[in-house]
């Protein structure tokens, strides 16, 4: 079972379940749940590979998909579910697989799609950087800083430093994450299905992760999407504007 952070009580409404991206956690999404969790039941987990979640071989859609089912089935066997990017796929898989867990659904920041680039480039940083004699995140960030120009993508990448283990590490399972990139980047096209309930397609105003030539793939695979966008934001779009995200996801949950 995935570690799993719950906000609020049940209420009438179903739980709303939040999956995090590459290289993300539960964590990252506390404010947010938290702020969430005002009207029903909030569940916040660390996909498999990351934070307090069980390690595996596999890192691949179908699989992350029903560690999902099994939380939703832990917790009345329907939600709400939000996923972004990486989690915005596994939720995707989830809502075409078994449609029946999944009464409405928001996609931030990704589509049905496989995508060109990679994040091996990420995962060959932290591998690189010497954490024996790292006591501080400070010095993290220092010594990353040489690999990974942007600060925010060190900032986001050092929230899964786990400076009291001994010696620090990475709570990611980087050699699988690797292995798999190719699968986490891609789409599994022998997923088949529909999904006929409510869906928020919501963007990043600066990121280009869906593009006009997607909908129609979004809308034969999900034909009640709608689609909308932060201005301003790009495609870690609940970090950089967060209370403009809680806003869209409360609105379209409404």
């Amino acid at each position: 079972m995935l570690a799993t952070q719950v906000q609020g009580t049940p209420t009438d409404a179903p739980p709303l379940l939040i999956a995090h991206g590459l290289f993300g956690s539960a964590r990252n999404w506390g404010v947010i749940a938290k702020r969430l969790s005002d009207g029903r039941e909030v569940l916040a987990v660390d996909m498999r590979n990351h934070g307090d979640s069980p390690w595996t071989d596999s890192h691949r859609y179908p699989d992350l998909a029903e560690d999902l089912a099994e939380v939703i089935d832990a917790h009345g066997g329907r939600a709400e579910v939000l996923g972004h990017s990486m989690g915005g796929k596994a939720a995707m898989v989830l809502a075409l697989t078994r449609p029946d867990m999944v009464s409405r659904l928001v996609v931030a920041d990704i589509a049905p799609v496989a995508y060109g680039h990679s994040q091996s480039h990420l995962i060959a940083a932290m591998r690189a950087l010497d954490l024996g004699p790292v006591t501080r995140r400070g010095e993290a960030d220092a010594a990353l800083s040489g690999t990974i120009e942007d600060p925010s993508t060190r900032a986001f990448l050092l929230q899964s430093l786990d400076l009291k283990a001994t010696p620090p590490d990475w709570r990611l399972n980087l050699d699988v994450l690797d292995a798999e990139m190719a699968h986490i980047t891609g789409w599994p096209d022998d997923v088949t299905g529909r999904f006929d309930r409510p869906t928020l397609f919501l963007s990043g105003g600066a990121s280009d992760y869906v593009r006009p030539e997607h909908r129609d793939r979004i809308k034969a695979l999900f034909p009640k999407a709608r689609f909308a966008k932060l201005p301003g934001a790009g495609h870690w779009l609940h970090a950089e504007k967060p209370r403009d995200f809680e806003a869209a996801v409360r609105a379209f949950l409404s």
